[in-house]
C-alpha cells in the first residue's frame, strides 16, 4: 500500500494547496481523518457555486463551521434568499473579509435589500455584487477605509443619496464598475471619488432625463459604454490625470462636452457618430499618441478628420470595422471631404496606421486610406485586414501599392 505523503506536509503548505480547490472538494477531505475534519475549516479562501436554492443553507452552515481568524476571500455563486444574504455577508465581515463576491438569482422578483450595516467593514478590500434584485439602501455615510475594488454589476438603488452615501464612504476607492439595467430608480449617478484610478460605466437603462456626473481627479482609465437613453447626459467634472479613455455607443448624449473632457488623455478608443455627439471648438488633444475609432457610425469620418486636426501629437492610428456585429449606420450618410490642410500629426508623427475589416468597396474608405497614405510623411507602416479575405479583395488591397506614398519608409502589409 503507497505511503500517505500528502499528510506528512506542515498544515500551512496544505493550507495553501486546499486554497487552490474548489470549497465543496476541500470539504470533502473531512473524511480522511481526524486531522483532516478540522483542517479545512482553517482554509483563507471560500467558494460556493450551485444552482438549487437548498444548497444555500450548506454554505451558511459551513461558513459557521469555518474557523480561520482571516477570511481573506468569499465567493459565492447560486440561487438564494435575502436572509441567506443577510447571514452570509454577516459571518464573512466579522471573520474580516477582504474579498467579497456575490453573483446571486432569487427564485422570485422582489428586491433584497443588501444589509447597509455591513457596509461598515474596515478590512474588506474588495466587493462585487451582482443581481438585478440585490438592492443597495444606504441612509448614511458608510465607512470601508480599506476598500479599492467595487463592482456593482445589474444591482438596483433606493435613491441617489445611498449612491453618495456609499462612495463617500470609501476614501482608498481605486477601482469602480457600475452595469445598469431595470429596474431603475436612480436619477443623478454622482461619482466622486478622488482617489479613484479606473472607472466603468455601462448603462441599459435607457433612462430620461438624468446621468452621470464624475469628479475624479486621480482617474487614469475611463470607459464609458451604451448610454443611449433620451435626454441621459455624462458630465466628466475634473478628470486632469486621465491617460486613457473608451467610449462607445453614447448615441443621445449630444449636450456634454465629453471629447473636451478627455483632452489630457494618450490614448483613446471611440465608437461615436459626429452627429451624436458634441465636437468642442478649439480643444487640442496635445497628449495623445494612439487613437483607435471604429468606423461603423454614422459620418464617423468627419469625426476622424476632427480628432486628427485635434491631435498634434498622434504616433498611432487603428480603425477597426465592425461588420457582422453592427449593421453599417451610414447607408444615407453624406460625402467624405478631405481635410483643406495636412493635419500637423502627418507631418511629423504619425509612424503606424492599421485598419482592421477595411472595406475596399466603400469609396469612403479608399479615399480615406489614399489620402492617409499620401500625406503621413514618417509612416512606417500601414496594415490593411479584410475578413474572410478573397482573392479578388486581396488584388484591390494590393493596389494600395500603387499610391504614392508621402513616406519612402512606408512599409505595406495586407492581412
Amino acid at each position: 500500500m503507497g505511503k500517505d505523503r500528502i499528510s506528512e506536509l506542515h498544515d500551512a503548505l496544505l493550507l495553501e494547496i486546499l486554497s487552490l480547490l474548489p470549497t465543496k472538494t476541500v470539504i470533502a477531505t473531512s473524511v480522511l481523518s481526524k486531522r483532516w475534519r478540522s483542517l479545512w475549516k482553517m482554509v483563507p479562501k471560500l467558494e460556493f457555486e450551485f444552482d438549487n436554492q437548498r444548497f444555500a443553507h450548506n454554505v451558511g452552515r459551513s461558513l459557521l463551521l469555518h474557523k480561520a481568524p482571516v477570511l481573506e476571500s468569499l465567493h459565492v455563486t447560486g440561487v438564494c434568499d435575502g436572509v441567506d444574504v443577510g447571514l452570509w455577508a454577516g459571518i464573512a465581515f466579522a471573520r474580516n473579509v477582504r474579498e467579497f463576491v456575490l453573483q446571486l438569482w432569487f427564485p422570485f422578483t422582489n428586491s433584497v435589500r443588501f444589509p447597509s450595516s455591513l457596509f461598515c467593514c474596515d478590512t474588506l478590500e474588495t466587493l462585487k455584487l451582482k443581481n438585478a434584485y440585490i438592492q443597495i439602501y444606504v441612509p448614511c455615510r458608510v465607512s470601508m477605509k480599506s476598500l479599492r475594488t467595487l463592482h456593482l454589476e445589474s444591482v438596483t438603488y433606493k435613491d441617489d443619496e445611498s449612491i453618495c452615501n456609499l462612495l463617500s464612504g470609501c476614501p482608498n476607492l481605486e477601482d469602480l464598475v457600475v452595469h445598469r439595467g431595470y429596474p431603475n430608480k436612480v436619477v443623478n449617478f454622482v461619482i466622486v471619488v478622488p482617489s479613484l484610478k479606473r472607472l466603468l460605466i455601462k448603462d441599459c437603462t435607457n433612462g430620461r432625463n438624468g446621468g452621470y456626473v464624475i469628479n475624479a481627479p486621480c482617474l487614469k482609465y475611463l470607459q464609458i459604454e451604451s448610454l443611449k437613453g433620451y435626454d441621459e447626459f455624462c458630465l466628466i467634472e475634473n478628470a486632469p490625470e486621465l491617460v486613457e479613455a473608451n467610449i462607445r455607443n453614447v448615441s443621445k448624449i449630444v449636450k456634454e462636452n465629453i471629447l473636451g473632457s478627455l483632452k489630457s488623455a494618450k490614448r483613446l478608443s471611440l465608437a461615436l457618430s459626429p452627429l451624436e455627439i458634441k465636437c468642442p471648438s478649439g480643444a487640442i488633444f496635445y497628449q495623445l499618441v494612439c487613437l483607435e475609432m471604429y468606423t461603423h457610425k454614422a459620418e464617423w469620418w468627419n469625426l476622424l478628420t476632427f480628432m486628427l486636426d485635434s491631435s498634434p501629437k498622434l504616433q498611432v492610428l487603428k480603425l477597426i470595422d465592425q461588420k457582422g456585429e453592427f449593421d453599417k449606420e451610414f447607408k444615407d450618410a453624406g460625402k467624405w471631404n478631405q481635410p483643406k490642410y495636412v493635419p500637423e500629426c502627418f507631418l511629423s508623427h504619425l509612424e503606424i496606421f492599421a485598419w482592421t475589416r477595411y472595406d475596399w468597396r466603400r469609396e469612403e474608405e479608399n479615399e480615406v486610406a489614399t489620402y492617409i497614405l499620401r500625406n503621413a510623411r514618417l509612416l512606417k507602416k500601414a496594415t490593411f485586414s479584410t475578413i474572410p479575405t478573397e482573392s479578388k479583395e486581396k488584388h484591390m488591397l494590393k493596389e494600395m501599392n500603387g499610391v504614392v506614398k508621402a513616406s519612402n519608409s512606408c512599409h505595406l502589409v495586407f492581412e
